[in-house]
């Protein structure tokens, strides 16, 4: 018989009891979908954690002002305003590693053009947060020198403020209105996206630091020379956990901070804050992992005990196929071809629904969709593997049937 032929009678087989073979392959086709939608949000999730540290910016760490306490209560970290621009001044000049140091105030308010406005995030920064961001521009230029020494009224937009107030086109030498302080745009960054969930970089205004700390975000929020955030972009990605401790010992010196003080400032590795949640996913996908081989080994044991079934309820037909001539060979292939074909429709079935289920899941968490092709080609072999090893049994049984004895079954 050839292959055609046992494929043929294998589907004819399996469309008799059409109900039975679709929940057979119900293990199958939950295991294959666990497996490929597992590896592909996997890829989709590390590609979009890839491009939120390259949005954060490279190697770059964030050193935070600490904490005050208000009778028992303590406020959030960064209102102790601890950290000074002589800080930041400090940390470029006694750790060679350190690439980059930029001071940065923030706050929020209104910005209005014409009739539109839009509330949004207000950063003083200064000639460095640029480069250790990794920001580029859209349109227009950075801030000049002279702008940051004489506190000029000049501004940056986020991508999002542009789309907001502006729409599509150019807003170099646009006047805009910051808390009802006239500035004029001189550039527009571009867009980096969200990063640490629902935190918007791109909903943001830059001005310089002088001007921000003296027209918008006043004294009442920060004295004069204090620095909320200290970004610091590192040169070698290797040298992030040394830097992180000459840090923490440069600001100790420079605060007066005595063994076994607190600290009066945080550092935060960005990159690491970002690469923790892959973690999380990780322990998630090792759980769908086993529950996709559970799927898998009760799939081929369903299917093992349905070809087991078939071959009793089939064994006058496998009486008849011997009397007419049909050799043992023939007989073990023909349920062999049964189960193989029933684990790959299942492995086929399994595709379409991890995919569905990727390009659902990429589309709510904004990932892209990465089809691990060759895991895929992987998933439809070992669906193959799964029909042999569990259908050989079955199949020899079938075939080592007396043809005398079979044809008395009834």
């Amino acid at each position: 018989m050839s292959l055609f032929e046992l494929v043929r009678v294998s589907f004819d087989a399996l469309r008799v009891n059409l109900l039975r073979s679709v929940l057979t392959m119900l293990g199958i086709v939950i295991g294959v979908a666990a497996v490929i939608a597992m590896v592909t949000v996997g890829a989709g999730a590390q590609a979009e954690v890839d491009r939120q540290i390259e949005a954060l910016g490279s190697n770059v760490l964030m050193i935070r002002s600490g904490s005050r306490w208000f009778g028992g209560a303590r406020t959030a970290a960064g209102s102790a305003q601890s950290l000074t621009v002589e800080d930041t001044r400090a940390l470029k000049a006694e750790i060679p590693e350190i690439a980059a140091a930029a001071s940065a105030n923030r706050g929020s308010g209104q910005v209005v053009v014409g009739n539109m406005n839009w509330s949004t995030t207000i950063y003083g920064i200064d000639a460095d947060y640029m480069i250790a961001r990794n920001w580029e521009l859209a349109q227009g230029r950075e801030f000049e020198p002279a702008e940051f020494r004489n506190g000029a009224k000049v501004a940056l937009l986020g991508n999002t403020v542009v789309e907001e107030l502006f729409g599509a086109g150019n807003v170099v030498g646009q006047a805009i209105r910051i808390k009802n302080v006239p500035f004029t745009v001189v550039g527009a960054l571009k867009a980096k996206g969200q990063s640490f969930g629902p935190w918007d970089q791109d909903d943001t205004v830059m001005v310089p630091f002088k001007t921000a700390e003296g027209r918008l975000l006043g004294k009442s929020t920060h004295r004069t020379g204090s620095v909320r955030d200290i970004y610091v972009s590192v040169g070698d990605a290797d040298a992030m956990d040394l830097v992180e401790l000459d840090i923490t010992e440069v600001l100790r010196q420079r605060h007066r901070i005595g063994p076994g003080e607190q600290d009066t400032f945080s550092i935060r590795n960005m990159t690491e804050m970002v690469e923790a949640r892959v973690e999380a996913r990780q322990i998630f996908n090792m759980l769908l992992a086993a529950v996709a081989s559970v799927s898998l080994v009760v799939g081929g044991i369903g299917i093992m005990n349905i070809m087991l079934v078939s071959v009793t309820e089939r064994t006058r037909e496998i009486g008849l196929r011997m009397a007419v001539g049909a050799k043992e060979r023939d007989i073990m292939l023909q349920f062999l071809v049964e189960a193989v074909t029933l684990c790959l429709l299942g492995g086929l079935i399994g595709i379409v629904v991890a995919l569905t289920i990727t390009v659902g899941v990429a589309e709510i968490a904004g990932w892209p969709v990465l089809v691990q092709w060759p895991i895929v080609i992987i998933a439809i072999a070992f669906s193959a593997a799964i029909g042999i090893f569990f259908g050989f049994y079955p199949a020899r049984k079938a075939a080592a049937k007396d043809p005398i004895e079979a044809l008395r079954s009834e």
